[in-house]
């Protein structure tokens, strides 16, 4: 498995564990966040979202679709992007930075394990 794939593998790996957080039990992520805690359903379908992510960048990861590792290098630097919006516009806890950063930096990882085996 090369270094991008990987990159994406353990990324993967965290969306799923996020995500089955906002499945099984909302409240904690989002107390964790500084949001305020739920009965809707909708931190719930974001869990799915983020587990359904996830679950195909596991299938990505080990099928090596390079490709694809690119695209979500754009992807997730605008999630990046986003967060860090949320917070300056006080939509959201400073909290949320941490995510950010985790998100970064795993997307900094793929990005450079790409180029360099471009090289």
């Amino acid at each position: 498995m090369s270094n991008a794939a990987k990159s994406l593998l353990v990324f993967a790996i965290y969306l799923v564990g996020a995500g089955l957080g906002f499945l099984l039990v909302p409240n904690i992520p989002l107390a964790l966040l500084g949001v305020p805690t739920t009965t809707e359903v909708w931190i719930r379908l974001v869990g799915m979202l983020l587990i359904g992510l996830g679950y195909y960048y596991i299938r990505a990861a080990f099928a090596e679709l390079t490709l694809l590792f690119s695209w979500s290098v754009h992807a997730r630097l605008f999630s990046v992007v986003c967060m860090v919006a949320f917070v300056v516009f006080r939509l959201a806890s400073p909290t949320l930075l941490l995510f950010a950063a985790i998100d970064f930096l795993a997307t900094l990882w793929t990005a450079l394990a790409l180029r360099s085996a471009r090289t």
